[in-house]
């Protein structure tokens, strides 16, 4: 009887996946036109230029798109697993499959004593929220290897460090988990598998470092925080311009340094304050990690001079994760985020004209995202130092929110 009960709790789980992933996989196969700009032609475009070279055995040295760490190229190569379907299809099945393993992870992470589905129903509305755009950018793979750290880092302290090496070296900002660990072994673990990951693409493909050198003249990304800045400044005589500038849309112009200037000492800022907590901090509890991991990818999100909407992806992997964990308070910042996808969505691709237009509906739309996320990252970084921080109050647990308790949680 367990058993059967067990598996019949989790069909509105599964029934929601099944129904919201086959919605995404028909807007990307272009079975059904989803508005605003075709979100897909990064991958088929890009994606398979970079393909072309890449399996020649070299990275693109000439290309200034090609704004990644090594390890990307595998993300790149994955759809040569799927010979016998176009580039973009295959890649689109991949994605779907990192959708799936995340959720199958959360779900294992919700089994045992103090453990919640929580973190899995928000995987699972979240990402529909987000449209298309998370099944044509690798984001969700990389998100899937983070989720798979974080969860590791209680009990297997050196799978997580190697996770997280791994992860850092498809997109980097997996790096930031590793503030989150206090375990030696793990920090080890990554500094070990970094190294060895690293030498082997740098020995073995020519231009394995050569990203580091092809964003010094980056502009300030139009849906990033301080692109805001420079909407409102265009109503009122800003002679600036809006230019596709290494890959992404950007302010470029009078003044656009210094807002990214300030972008990059914000940043440093809560390199500074996250380090200070993990000096300070001396109260660990099981979803310490999670929610310090939380926080930190909020933080580096919101203080970002880039602000691209696959980044959603990775705030509601780190959030799902804190709420696999009944005792952690990062309720409400989780929902904060939730409530900012479908925003999202919105200013892009839906009206994403409006956003480079800086028109009245455009900077609405953005101001209430950023918004949206700079009142999750306050909160959730209020919420993490109370609770760990010695002489500070406990913050009370979240309750769950409505959607996210619809069954017990299975033994």
């Amino acid at each position: 009887m367990e058993p059967t009960a067990a598996r019949g709790s989790l069909a509105p789980l599964l029934g929601l996946w099944g129904v919201t992933r086959a919605a995404l996989l028909l807007c990307v196969l272009k079975v059904v036109v989803f508005p605003g700009p075709d979100v897909t032609s990064d991958v088929s475009a890009i994606y398979r230029g970079w393909y072309d070279v890449l399996v020649t055995g070299t990275f693109p040295l000439d290309d200034v798109t090609w704004q990644y760490p090594p390890a990307a190229a595998l993300a790149i190569l994955s759809p040569a697993v799927l010979p016998f379907l176009e580039y973009a299809t295959a890649f689109f099945v991949l994605a779907l499959v990192a959708d799936l393993v995340t959720l199958a992870l959360l779900l294992r992470g919700a089994r045992g004593a103090g453990r919640s589905r929580r973190g899995a129903w928000m995987w699972v509305a979240g990402v529909p929220l987000l449209g298309p755009t998370v099944y044509a950018r690798y984001d969700v793979m990389v998100t899937a290897v983070a989720v798979a750290a974080l969860l590791a880092a209680g009990r297997h302290p050196r799978l997580a460090g190697a996770l997280v090496a791994f992860g850092a070296l498809l997109k980097v900002w997996p790096a930031l988990l590793l503030l989150a660990v206090r375990r030696r072994g793990a920090w080890v673990s990554a500094a070990v598998t970094g190294v060895v990951v690293a030498g082997l693409f740098a020995l073995l493909m020519p231009g394995a470092f050569a990203f580091l050198g092809f964003q010094r003249d980056r502009g300030t990304e139009v849906e990033s925080l301080g692109a805001l800045v420079f909407h409102v400044a265009r109503h009122h005589g800003w002679d600036g311009e809006v230019l596709l500038n290494y890959g992404s849309v950007e302010f470029l112009g009078p003044y656009v340094s210094w807002v990214s200037t300030g972008a990059l000492f914000l940043t440093g800022a809560a390199l500074a304050w996250l380090v200070l907590w993990r000096l300070l901090a001396t109260r660990f509890e099981p979803h310490t990690a999670a929610d310090a991991a939380f926080t930190a990818v909020l933080m580096f999100t919101v203080t970002s001079r880039v602000i691209s909407p696959q980044y959603m992806v990775w705030l509601v992997g780190t959030a799902a994760v804190c709420l696999c964990f009944r005792e952690s308070r990062m309720g409400r910042p989780a929902v904060l985020v939730l409530v900012a996808c479908p925003v999202t969505v919105l200013e892009f691709p839906v009206y994403f004209g409006n956003v480079v237009a800086s028109d009245g509906l455009g900077i609405t739309l953005l101001v209430l995202r950023n918004g949206l996320l700079v009142a999750a990252a306050l909160l959730a970084a209020r919420i993490l130092w109370c609770a760990s921080v010695p002489g500070r109050r406990k913050v009370p647990t979240t309750p769950a929110p409505s959607w996210a308790e619809r069954t017990p949680v299975s033994s």
